[in-house]
């Protein structure tokens, strides 16, 4: 178990790989830790050293008093990768993941070399959706949104099967103020114009049955990058790489290789 002491922070973060291997980060999102992405791994290819962390708020990181700003959370990341040493990656984020990752590769494109945006935009929901859901949650706790929510993360097939049971329990238990302080983040950020300046190698990722950031929301922010790719992938929710993970692995293959990062 790792943690890296940040100063104000404190996050839980893991490596896999050799410490020579081609550096990918892996950021999920709201109500996950990192161990979303463990049946992702065995479909990537070896010899990557891959570096994953509990945001702020989420599983054994510190949970700070909400509310939280995204400048806060690209800082984590950034924070992060300098303790660790990880630097010149491809950063794939998910949802929040991926606006802390528009937000990371504006910043610091010494860090990040390039960026995959699944099923995340510029801009998710309004701030009025963002504050009704954060009082729901303060006066309920996550519980009480838990099964609205897993409606938009998965199919229905997923979610009438056994299979839902652990996904349910990690979004349930995630700490009230972590997901007020990170839905707080997202109801702040429109990433419309930093997201049309950047210039590197990008790629955006989306999900059919995605309930929370749609195809079309997703191909928009991605099509604002020059030269960008974008990916669809049919009969998954809004965390394909769960339902899906061997035909992600292999989009996020092609990419990594496409860009000689592997």
């Amino acid at each position: 178990m790792l943690m890296a002491d940040l100063g104000d922070v404190r996050l839980h973060y893991r490596i896999d790989g050799p410490d020579d291997g081609a550096p990918l980060v892996l950021a999920n999102s709201l109500g996950s830790d990192f161990r979303l992405w463990d049946g992702l791994l065995p479909h990537l290819p070896e010899g990557l050293r891959i570096l994953r962390y509990d945001m702020r708020g989420h599983g054994l990181s510190d949970c700070p008093e909400p509310p939280y700003s995204m400048g806060a959370l690209v800082r984590d990341a950034e924070r992060l990768m300098e303790h660790t040493g990880v630097r010149d990656a491809i950063f794939v984020g998910l949802s929040i993941g991926g606006m802390v990752a528009q937000g990371l590769s504006a910043k610091r494109h010494d860090l990040v070399r390039g960026a995959v945006l699944s099923n995340t935009a510029a801009k998710i929901g309004t701030r009025q959706m963002w504050e009704t859901r954060i009082a729901e949650v303060e006066k309920r706790g996550v519980e009480a949104i838990a099964d609205a929510v897993l409606e938009r993360w998965f199919t229905r097939k997923f979610r009438a099967s056994e299979a839902i049971k652990p996904w349910r329990n990690m979004l349930a238990r995630t700490p009230a103020k972590g997901y007020m302080g990170c839905a707080a983040a997202i109801a702040g950020t429109d990433f419309m114009t930093p997201t049309s300046g950047l210039r590197l190698p990008l790629l955006g990722i989306a999900a059919s049955e995605d309930g929370s950031t749609p195809p079309d929301m997703v191909r928009e922010t991605t099509d604002l990058v020059p030269g960008s790719q974008f990916a669809l992938i049919r009969g998954a929710g809004h965390l394909p790489f769960v339902e899906k993970p061997a035909e992600y692995g292999q989009i996020l293959t092609d990419f990594l290789k496409g860009q000689g990062h592997i």
